[in-house]
């Protein structure tokens, strides 16, 4: 919805001839090989998104959508009465699953990631379907380091990403109000109101995952459990990166920590606009894009 952002990030151009973020993902991710789009919508919104988005990439490439409901919840479970707020970004992943059947890729809609993050997705579906079959799936997360994902214009939250010596993700770590410094490091407050320096070469997720197709019905699994526990809640969420987290805790999979050198941007708040735009301006100069998408 662009609460700090002041308006429907999704629709704001950035390229030169009017370009969105999401043409330029969807661009690469067709480069690399991915043959679909799936865009998670409010049903609601519909007839809207398809004329100010949709029908962009339609022309383009193959489009589905899926609509992430509140009353759309596993048995026995019924809807909240009152509730409004969507059941998280876990919940958004289920909604296209009857669109998906192969390995796919998760992404922000308002997020630019770069070419290299769609490769090295690919890349890596090409390499887990030649390991030995039985084992644990293997997906896959971009990561950026943090100087890349800052803003000038306010604080971000940020998960820092641990990795074990194989490059194998441990855990995230969910940062919050992270500022930038202006040696390229960035801090931010603790609990206990003192500041914690950070490098600046930490590698951060920016919800771009590479999962395979039962993925899904994993994700299944844990909604049902998050049900079980905040099925009443008005508020509660069900996180993609926390269903992440359980997930390699209980040894059900691993994931692999993909770097990415690629310029990230967002558009978190209005003033990152004109940034993002010199961003792709530079990316144009240097031949990554054609001036007319």
């Amino acid at each position: 919805m662009g609460s700090r952002f002041g308006g429907l990030k999704q629709v704001e151009p950035v390229g030169p001839a009017g370009e969105l973020i999401i043409e330029y993902s969807a661009h690469d991710a067709c480069n690399a090989g991915f043959g679909r789009v799936v865009f998670v919508i409010r049903r609601d919104i519909e007839r809207e998104f398809r004329a100010a988005i949709g029908r962009r990439i339609e022309a383009r490439m193959d489009v589905a959508y899926a609509f992430q409901d509140l009353e759309n919840l596993p048995p026995p479970f019924a809807p909240v009465q009152g509730r409004t707020k969507p059941w998280g970004t876990g919940h958004a992943v289920l909604a296209a699953e009857s669109l998906v059947r192969s390995p796919f890729a998760v992404i922000n809609a308002d997020d630019f990631y770069g070419a290299a993050a769609y490769r090295l997705l690919a890349a890596h579906f090409g390499a887990v379907a030649a390991e030995v079959p039985g084992g644990r799936p293997v997906y896959a997360l971009i990561g950026y380091p943090l100087r890349q994902t800052l803003s000038e214009h306010g604080t971000v939250n940020r998960g820092i990403c641990a990795t074990d010596a194989s490059g194998r993700l441990i855990g995230i770590d969910e940062v919050l109000k992270i500022e930038r410094m202006p040696d390229g490091g960035a801090r931010h407050p603790m609990p206990s109101g003192e500041p914690r320096v950070l490098k600046g070469d930490e590698l951060v997720s920016m919800t771009c995952f590479g999962f395979l197709p039962g993925f899904f019905g994993q994700l299944r699994g844990l909604f049902a459990g998050f049900l079980a526990r905040n099925g009443q809640s008005q508020t509660a969420e069900f996180y993609l990166p926390v269903a992440v987290g359980s997930l390699l805790q209980s040894g059900s999979a691993e994931m692999r920590v993909l770097r990415s050198e690629d310029e990230w941007f967002g558009v978190t708040y209005r003033e990152d606009v004109p940034a993002a735009r010199e961003a792709l301006r530079r990316l144009i100069d240097r031949g990554a894009y054609p001036d007319r998408l």
